[in-house]
């Protein structure tokens, strides 16, 4: 074959354009492509999520702590009554041990430091309009102290009703917005509750 005849054959044959050939098998493998991605992406994330969550027994993240350290026990739950004159548990009891440190449970003013019906009991407002009570305590602060997170209030003493066996010391931990009872233990949860403002 002369090199003219070879020059007259390809003159004829169709040139493939690489970008038009096969546009369909293209689209599809970049479909296919950014899909799995998307797909690694996710995953990633979710690794990422698992591994940053804190376990279910972790410290709480929020403005608040557990006052007792290590983490107490609940030995009684929050029973708040429909009505004021009725019976109920308006606070939680936590299992601790005579003479323990008891911890302000959030930053705040401490407003009472004395007896309440035979019972030595420390109060401490918090910013929100919220109050902490805790009983039965032996004040180490006095009423108008600053105090932050952590800060020892007191020392626990045993003789707390509905404590029992084998529990040595029960700490009664209340918590009010203005006349309003509330479970303190949603202060302390790993997602902590957000407590809404009155009217909202």
């Amino acid at each position: 074959m002369d090199k003219a005849h070879s020059i007259h054959i390809l003159a004829h044959c169709p040139i493939i354009d690489p970008d038009v050939r096969d546009r369909s098998s293209m689209t599809k493998f970049g479909a296919l492509l950014r899909a799995l991605t998307a797909t690694a992406t996710a995953s990633t994330l979710l690794t990422a999520a698992a591994l940053a969550a804190p376990p279910a027994d972790a410290a709480p993240s929020g403005d608040f702590d557990w006052p007792l350290h290590p983490r107490p026990r609940v030995v009684r739950a929050f029973d708040n009554p429909e009505h004021d004159w009725l019976p109920g548990h308006r606070g939680v009891d936590l299992g601790g041990v005579p003479d323990e440190a008891v911890l302000s449970a959030g930053a705040g003013v401490v407003v009472f430091a004395g007896t309440v019906a035979g019972k030595p009991v420390v109060s401490v407002d918090h910013p929100g309009g919220l109050r902490t009570t805790y009983e039965p305590v032996t004040a180490r602060v006095t009423p108008g102290q600053r105090v932050g997170r952590g800060t020892v209030v007191g020392t626990l003493e045993p003789g707390h009703p509905g404590c029992i066996a084998p529990v040595a010391a029960c700490l009664h931990w209340g918590l009010r917005r203005d006349r309003e009872y509330l479970d303190p233990l949603g202060l302390v949860r790993v997602t902590p509750v957000r407590l809404e403002p009155v009217g909202g």
